[in-house]
């Protein structure tokens, strides 16, 4: 086997344990399924290290809701996978306050590397406002 067919073979694994792709004819399929599980496992659990309030807004059922989601996505990192999933849920409470937070303290357009805002920025967040002036994230809530 050569080096170029050794790497499209492993590029074919790799697709199929992160981009739900077909298991490539000659590995295990049940084994590969198994990995693939354990890697979106550990994706969500990384997920929900740098996006707390939205692993929490799921509660016992974040890493089954997160897998379902990342099934056919390649990873992007934790940090983007958790911002592109929150960005496609209707969030409410804290989780939409977390999301805020990092809209106004960061620039993501979804396909570049989320880079620091130097610019002041505001969002609402259901019952709050996010603000973000030199540097300096304030989150004002309504009163009840």
């Amino acid at each position: 086997m050569s080096e170029r067919d050794l790497a499209a073979r492993q590029a074919e694994l790799v697709a199929a344990l992160t981009s739900g792709k077909p298991v490539p004819q000659g590995f295990d399929a049940p084994r590969v399924e198994a990995a693939r599980v354990a890697l979106l496992r550990k994706r969500a659990g990384e997920v929900s290290r740098q996006w707390p309030m939205l692993a929490a807004s799921f509660g016992a059922g974040f890493k089954r809701e997160f897998a379902r989601w990342a099934a056919a996505r390649p990873t992007r990192g934790s940090l983007r996978d958790g911002w592109d999933m929150a960005r496609e849920l209707r969030l409410t409470g804290a989780a939409a306050e977390e999301l805020a937070g990092r809209e106004v303290s960061m620039r993501y357009d979804g396909a570049a590397a989320p880079r620091p805002r130097r610019s002041p920025a505001i969002r609402s967040a259901g019952g709050a406002v996010v603000l973000q002036i030199a540097g300096r994230v304030r989150v004002i809530r309504r009163a009840r």
